[in-house]
């Protein structure tokens, strides 16, 4: 989710999803939208099940030691139902505006696997405080895309998201296919090694597509098709199609083919996948 009105209509928005079956609810880090860590305190104090997350952190924004701080106290106030979700940006834009330097890609990367192991090694001591609710902290989501940033998934994350988009030289998001995610997810595998039965995988779902929506959403697919993206929205993991009851058996498939277990979707889609959460339990 991203934004709201009002603390009453955010409380009323958190509690809506818990009602639909959601089991996380997840605060985007953008400048323009609320600041995720205060946002995600106000969701778990407004519900009694779902956990809260960051989804993601952007981190080059954030101290680590400082932020360790922050993490502690948010995982302490909600009862241990904060999972952490980092990421490394990608909107130079967002930098400029906040008058941050915009790191290169490969320090940005670097930026998340610092952090992680500086939550790590925090939470680790008995002496450092506040100490979080879990023993060791929160679970660590790390999501990404390429070869770099999913090593360090790999190596520090409790969940690892694939973007399902690779993003072009300008920060545009391109929707990959479904063989670009097999390679994405038998890479990670790869290099998890001994780890790949500890770690859940997530997909961030861009779209769900019901049948009177299908032929628009088609032909805005075809208009990015010069930019690599699949030209049939059927060869895209990230969108959902159809019926409530085909789209549950597309996240079946999902689950089967790259080990799938936990979806992510927009808030514009909330009600959609609300309808179809019922159908894969």
């Amino acid at each position: 989710m991203f934004t709201t009105e009002s603390r009453a209509a955010w409380i009323e928005k958190c509690r809506k999803a818990e009602g639909l079956g959601f089991d996380v609810i997840g605060v985007a880090d953008h400048l323009g939208f609320l600041a995720p860590l205060p946002a995600m305190l106000l969701a778990a104090e407004a519900t009694e099940r779902v956990h809260v997350n960051s989804f993601v952190l952007n981190v080059p924004f954030y101290n680590p030691v400082l932020l360790a701080r922050e993490v502690a106290t948010v995982d302490v106030l909600s009862g241990g139902r904060l999972e952490l979700g980092l990421g490394a940006g990608y909107v130079k834009a967002e930098f400029e505006t906040a008058g941050i330097e915009f790191p290169s890609a490969g320090r940005r990367v670097s930026q998340v696997a610092e952090i992680a192991a500086t939550l790590r090694r925090l939470y680790a001591d008995p002496e450092y405080g506040p100490q979080p609710a879990r023993a060791g902290g929160p679970p660590l989501l790390i999501a990404g895309w390429g070869d770099r940033m999913l090593r360090v998934a790999a190596e520090h994350a409790d969940v690892v998201g694939f973007t399902g988009a690779p993003t072009n030289d300008s920060g545009r998001l391109i929707a990959a296919s479904a063989q670009d995610l097999d390679g994405r997810v038998e890479y990670v595998r790869g290099v998890l090694g001994e780890r790949a039965q500890e770690v859940e995988f997530n997909l961030l779902l861009q779209g769900l597509v019901a049948p009177a929506e299908r032929a628009a959403a088609q032909e805005q697919l075809s208009s990015l098709a010069s930019e690599g993206a699949p030209a049939r929205l059927e060869d895209v993991p990230v969108m959902l199609l159809g019926t409530p009851q085909e789209m549950a058996d597309q996240l079946h498939e999902h689950r089967k083919r790259y080990g799938i277990t936990y979806f992510t979707v927009l808030e514009p889609n909330m009600d959609k996948l609300g309808a179809v959460i019922e159908l894969v339990r």
